[in-house]
């Protein structure tokens, strides 16, 4: 089957991809604007630990120097101390040493004017401790640290604190941003990048539709799959269901079936066949318990590349089955039209024999006739005590014999009034009467003529039904292949679709665990057995249904009867 190509027309084309690229664009920049910040707070606070340490290293070293510490302890020599103290922070760098007793007197500070004057800070190094952190002095904002002075006997003697210009943690830091610039807008050019191919590849999965389209495109599907009253069926490349509607739940009997395969939801049959892609044609014909559906499956491509599978599932139980109620209609019409032809013709003969003054003949003729056709229908009495079977078996022998086929009941049949499988003996019995009847039309003439056996017999258990004809019969090795949907091996006849009456026969018995066996060769021989009790209710839908105006009229009898 020629697959599905599909079209899609676009308007806007870019809208979709630019305002994704757009969004995306944003997004990076705003996130990498976020990044640089916390990047240079998280780096300015490196720097200011990094010159605290600094600091504090200056601070220490002070501390160390000997002559420092013996002024401090001894008292004496400010100028010494002022010396020192200045000595190591130009060495340094730094913008103040200052050294302070335990009262807090200033011994050095580069502002020699505030040497013997008290800071305003307590003396913190009383713990023994180091300390760092950031100090606004008569120099500026510095990083700050402080190291405790102890004297040649090791006694505490005061503290040296020891600044960095905060300026020069700044110039540091400034240094270092274009670098970190440089990093965030190399990682915001790579993430566009990465977003316009994103974009694209969005663009080219909508098949270049807005959104505003897709929503209404979804919107359209849900309400058309389940609006219609066809089953639809989607499946991806793998064979998984993808879109399956109420319709085909309900003629499939599917549950939950979205995601899964064929082989997960379906047992192995014709069905499964039809719907995988196994059976391959036009409205293929297949038989369930309740219905009779029509499967299409179509290819799905987009460029040249494979998307899977759309199936559709038909019901036509109902037409299929007052198809078949209409050519049985039409073959009991056929028969009563050569009948009544062969009626005519008969009182044409009893005229006759009356115009020439033969009277006892034209009595003997017409009681001749008579009794032959009583004798037909008594005949089948004897045996059959269903009326609707009799008039069904009479039916189809009248049907056969305007067709040149002799239908036989067979002398060891028997069947009572109300058989407990009627319903589907009926269905049974007349579907393989017009299967064989057909065979035989179709094969060579015997030397004996056309005929058609019919065996009934209702045993205790069981109730068995054997059909032969002189057709030309079974092809060795297709015993098992006849009995599938739409098997036949003669065009369709009229309005009924040929190939569904055997599967119909095949399908009823298996229901009510009966067995069904066809010899192979010329002349078939249908052998059916349906077990007692009957506790299985038959279909109740048309197709199933055998009551049709063939026989429901003849139930009581023949209008008129032919030879056996």
């Amino acid at each position: 089957m020629k697959p599905i190509r599909i079209r899609i027309s676009r308007g806007k084309k870019g809208r979709l991809s630019a305002r994704i690229l757009a969004s995306q664009l944003a997004i990076l920049a705003l996130t990498g604007a976020i990044g640089f910040v916390l990047f240079a707070f998280a780096q300015r606070a490196e720097i200011d630990r990094s010159y605290e340490q600094r600091a504090l290293a200056i601070a220490q070293t002070a501390a160390a120097e000997p002559q420092i510490r013996r002024t401090m302890e001894y008292g004496g020599g400010s100028d010494v101390v002022q010396s020192v103290a200045e000595r190591i922070r130009k060495a340094s760098g730094a913008s103040y040493v200052v050294v302070i007793d335990l009262h807090g007197i200033r011994y050095s500070h580069p502002q020699p004017t505030l040497i013997g004057e008290p800071v305003d800070d307590p003396i913190v190094v009383r713990d023994g401790h180091t300390h760092v952190g950031s100090d606004q002095g008569a120099t500026g904002r510095s990083a700050n640290g402080k190291a405790p002075v102890y004297g040649p006997n090791g006694a505490l003697a005061g503290e040296v604190s020891a600044g960095l210009p905060e300026r020069d943690a700044l110039g540091e830091l400034w240094r270092e941003l274009p670098t970190f610039g440089l990093y965030a807008a190399i990682a915001v050019a790579l993430g566009s990048a990465a977003a316009f191919l994103l974009a694209r590849r969005l663009k080219r999965a909508t098949f270049g539709l807005e959104l505003e389209e897709i929503a209404g495109l979804l919107q359209d599907r849900e309400a058309m799959l389940h609006g219609i009253r066809e089953g639809v069926l989607a499946f991806d490349p793998d064979g998984r269901i993808t879109v399956v509607n109420d319709e085909a739940r309900q003629l499939l009997g599917l549950g939950t079936a979205l995601g899964s395969t064929l082989a997960q939801v379906l047992p192995a049959g014709r069905l499964r066949s039809a719907l995988d892609g196994t059976l391959t044609g036009a409205d293929i014909s297949v038989l369930t318990d309740e219905h009779c559906l029509v499967v299409n499956r179509m290819p799905v491509a987009l460029r040249g590349r494979e998307l899977g599978a759309v199936v559709t599932v038909r019901d036509r139980t109902e037409l299929v089955g007052l198809l078949r109620e209409l050519d049985s209609v039409r073959g009991l019409t056929d028969a009563l039209r050569a009948q009544q032809h062969e009626f005519t013709n008969r009182m044409h003969t009893v005229a006759g024999l009356l115009d020439i003054g033969d009277h006892a003949a034209a009595h003997e003729y017409a009681v001749e006739s008579a009794g032959a056709e009583q004798a037909l229908t008594e005949s089948v009495r004897e045996r059959i005590g269903s009326a609707l079977m009799v008039g069904l078996i009479v039916a189809k022998a009248t049907v056969a014999a305007e067709r040149g086929v002799l239908l036989v009941l067979s002398d060891d049949s028997a069947l009572g009034e109300d058989p407990p499988q009627l319903r589907r003996l009926l269905t049974v019995v007349g579907n393989l009467l017009d299967n064989a009847v057909d065979a035989a039309v179709c094969g060579p003439v015997p030397a004996r003529g056309r005929e058609v056996r019919l065996s009934l017999v209702e045993a205790f258990d069981q109730v068995l039904v054997q059909v032969a004809d002189t057709g030309p019969g079974i092809a060795p090795g297709t015993a098992e292949t006849i009995f599938e949907d739409g098997w036949s091996t003669r065009p369709d006849r009229g309005t009924a679709r040929r190939g569904l009456g055997l599967a119909l026969v095949h399908r009823l018995v298996q229901r009510h665990g009966g067995t069904i066996t066809v010899s192979e060769g010329p002349g078939a021989v249908f052998t059916i057995a349906l077990p007692l009790p009957d506790t299985t209710p038959p279909p109740q839908s048309t197709l199933f249904t055998t009551a049709s105006p063939l026989f429901a009229g003849a139930a009581d009898g023949p209008e008129r009867g032919d030879r056996w």
